[in-house]
């Protein structure tokens, strides 16, 4: 089986490097202009309930059902969340956060723990549902802190958490079977794929 885990297109928070986390905020004009639709049918897809995963879905799969899954939601960056590194370069609380390579909560917020942890809770009924009934195809539109959760935790080669998270509208393909999956919780790790427009291609 292939899994397909996905990252929502660009919105205006990612062109301005601010934290987003479970702020709701949408595909800006440009993040809608360059996706693509995708060379691969799914007859659903399973997405974070927040509205820049929905509507990246919407539009790079626009035949699948949407299947909201309210734990692919994005890390809570607590009071981070709207603001970028140069805004809190002096902050006491996020200077003490980054000191601890982002391991603590985030004041108001969650921990990368707790994070990865809901995060995996959710991920791992899905692929065990689909092993089970035999498909082929799993895919998942969420965010770069859900990639990282699943990638450190599951992907073969073994990477750790900040390098899995994948531009946006992009992501990553896997591979797994029943037997590999029973025995180690692995996934190999076969292809990248990103839905943007490239030079001359049309958008969706």
């Amino acid at each position: 089986m292939k899994i397909y885990l996905l990252r929502h297109g660009l919105t205006s928070y990612n062109a301005e490097k601010r934290y987003q986390g479970t702020r709701d905020i949408p595909l800006c004009e440009e993040g809608r202009a360059q996706l693509i639709q995708a060379d691969i049918f799914p007859s659903k897809v399973y997405v974070s309930p927040l509205v820049r995963a929905r509507s990246t879905a919407e539009l790079v799969f626009p035949n699948a059902e949407p299947v909201i899954v309210d734990d692919f939601r994005e890390m809570c960056f607590g009071i981070f969340e709207g603001r970028n590194y140069i805004e809190m370069e002096r902050d006491p609380d996020y200077l003490a956060w980054v000191g601890n390579n982002c391991e603590g909560s985030c004041p108001g917020g969650e921990r990368k723990a707790d994070f990865s942890e809901r995060t995996c809770n959710a991920f791992v009924p899905l692929v065990e549902q689909a092993l089970n009934n035999g498909e082929e195809l799993l895919v998942i539109m969420a965010h770069g802190g859900t990639q990282m959760a699943i990638m450190e935790r599951y992907a073969i080669p073994r990477k750790e958490y900040y390098h899995w998270c994948g531009p946006n509208a992009g992501g990553y393909v896997l591979e797994t079977d029943a037997d590999t999956w029973r025995k180690e919780q692995q996934l190999m790790l076969v292809d990248t794929v990103q839905y943007i427009k490239k030079e001359g291609e049309q958008t969706v």
